[in-house]
């Protein structure tokens, strides 16, 4: 509830659309419950009286009140709708920008499954229970409250039949949506798990396929599916349930009704009139508590939602901010690492154990080591991607934390192990390194990362539309993508992580030339695999189980580390010549 009460907020700038809505509707609901009482008097004074001047008087009164009732249910229909979306739209907004402000560990807490679900899933639910309260909620309790103050005066022999009807019909609405709520709490849950089965095995199709386990992923999804239908049946069970029994409820009472007035017309003291306008009134009745019910039930399967909605928006941000930051545009002296250690998890084995090193302002830093010796997560900690458990980041002597994290981040060119890329034009991607990037700077960051010779070849060239994932592209041409989006920021930091894993020799040595010609004031750190990529740093680390086991250049390193000459040994045996070519 307290969920709801927070995001209803969202509501005040549609403050009109949500007062007027309900007050069409009450007028809407005026007219209706003018219908029956009108209908009364045709039958009673019109039509036993043959006086049909007073039949045609009271049935264009109906027909005038029935359009004005149309008329005030369309507005309704349209504030109610303006008010739910907009703020439905509001949110979805606000839940974007805070997921895109979520550090790395926060996506992993929460799921992206999840994530995805309480964009699309949850806030529509919200919009719609919105949306209904607006127009159903208000309905109901007026039709109720209206019908049964119309039947206490107008048919006072009849009203004990209500006292006994509404608490059978209230009884089975509560029971029934309490029982219901928490199940729709697990059908959200299920789509959860849905989506993220369903991502898993997208993003994974190609291995999928390779290892030809489509069946045993297909046996994986219907699991999944199958527990999500029995979990949504079984919630839409019990609301299925409430309509017959109601339905049972409201034609006893017709029945019982019709007893009673029997002996009543009989006994000269009601009129027919009367009985059946109490009848149309019970209808209305049962009309009022059924779409309240349904309300009810929506408004139970959106406060789960609002929930979820409300954790993701009162998210706390592991990368915590200083009062008091200072801006940067790149590094003017050095970047210290200074005894730095970081955990994925907080009770977890350490990946980095107390790294200290410095790079100068230009300098190239290569880093290199046996997989998962804690490379690629020393190069998350630079743009901020994580924060270090214990010790301390310093760029210019100024503590990393201390600094406005955008204008880090903007001085900062980062190449993912996996590279990017984003559905649209090869502009449209290479734009998010640097926007405001003409057609010169685009062709020239595209020939330092040897991308040149493949753009070139499309009819539209940097106009050339990639599919989602450019999986229209191979893993080279992405790989040389990423490369050129980040050179075109003309970063103060440029962080390689193995940025040239799938690049021939060739390339890579045009993108290697690119790097020591063209970026001569820019601090490089480049993670890699192979010693060709580094060969030439002005220094090396050498990275074993998260700590720096050997530090110097590649020479120096071939005399003193035993785990550097390894790798080169191993290197060479497995194709030397591009190492000794890189060194030349």
């Amino acid at each position: 509830m307290k969920s709801i009460q927070n995001l209803l907020a969202y509501t005040k700038p549609y403050k009109f659309f949500m007062m007027l809505a309900p007050l069409l509707m009450a007028l809407e609901v005026t007219m209706d419950l003018l219908q029956p009482f009108m209908m009364q008097k045709i039958i009673d004074s019109g039509i036993a009286n043959n006086d049909m001047s007073y039949v045609m008087k009271i049935g264009l009164l109906m027909a005038g009140a029935a359009v004005v009732g149309l008329a005030c249910g369309a507005g309704c229909t349209i504030y109610s709708t303006r008010a739910s979306v907009n703020t439905a739209t509001d949110i979805r907004r606000d839940v974007y920008k805070q997921i895109g402000q979520f550090s790395n560990e926060n996506y992993h807490e929460v799921g992206t499954g999840k994530l995805l679900t309480i964009v699309t899933s949850d806030i529509s639910l919200l919009q719609s229970a919105i949306m209904m309260t607006l127009r159903s909620f208000v309905r109901g309790p007026l039709l109720f409250i209206g019908s049964s103050v119309i039947v206490f005066f107008q048919a006072p022999e009849l009203f004990p039949i209500l006292l006994v009807l509404i608490p059978i019909l209230l009884f089975f609405i509560i029971f029934l949506s309490r029982k219901a709520g928490g199940w729709f709490r697990k059908v959200q849950d299920g789509i959860d798990q849905l989506n993220t089965k369903l991502q898993e095995s997208i993003t994974g199709i190609r291995v999928v396929k390779a290892f030809v386990r489509r069946d045993y992923e297909v046996s994986l999804f219907q699991q999944v599916n199958h527990s999500l239908m029995k979990t949504t049946i079984t919630a839409e069970q019990i609301i299925t349930v409430m309509m017959p029994a109601s339905m049972f409820v409201i034609n006893a009472g017709v029945v019982i009704s019709l007893l009673m007035g029997v002996i009543e017309v009989n006994g000269d003291t009601v009129q027919v009139g009367v009985i059946l306008a109490f009848i149309n009134y019970l209808n209305i009745i049962l009309m009022a508590l059924t779409s309240s019910s349904m309300v009810i039930m929506q408004l139970m399967r959106a406060f789960p939602s609002a929930g979820r909605i409300q954790q993701v928006l009162e998210t706390e941000n592991h990368i915590q901010t200083m009062e008091h930051q200072e801006s940067t545009s790149g590094v003017k002296k050095s970047i210290e690492f200074r005894d730095v250690s970081f955990s994925y998890s907080q009770n977890g084995e350490q990946v980095l154990k107390n790294i200290s090193f410095t790079a100068l302002k230009g300098e190239k830093i290569g880093i290199i080591g046996p997989t998962g010796s804690g490379k690629t997560t020393l190069g998350k900690l630079l743009p901020r991607l994580y924060d270090a458990d214990q010790g301390d980041i310093l760029f210019d002597g100024i503590h990393i934390k201390n600094l406005k994290l955008d204008s880090l981040r903007a001085s900062i060119g980062y190449v993912t192990q996996k590279p990017i890329l984003f559905s649209g034009s090869i502009e449209r991607n290479l734009h998010f390194g640097n926007p405001s990037a003409g057609d010169k700077e685009l062709a020239e960051a595209s020939r330092q990362a040897c991308a040149a010779e493949f753009i070139e070849r499309f009819e539209n060239r940097f106009g050339h539309r990639l599919t989602q994932g450019a999986s229209n592209l191979s893993g080279g041409q992405k790989q040389r993508l990423a490369l050129a989006r980040a050179f075109v920021r003309k970063p103060s930091i440029l962080v390689l992580d193995d940025a040239s894993s799938a690049l021939d020799a060739g390339s890579e040595a045009i993108v290697l030339e690119a790097l020591k010609s063209d970026f001569k004031e820019t601090t490089t750190f480049v993670i890699a695999s192979k010693i060709s990529s580094i060969i030439d740093a002005d220094r090396i680390l050498v990275m074993d189980d998260g700590k720096i086991a050997g530090c110097g250049t590649h020479s120096e390193l071939l005399e003193s580390c035993p785990l550097y000459q390894e790798i080169y040994s191993t290197q060479v045996k497995k194709g030397g010549a591009a190492v000794d070519s890189a060194s030349k």
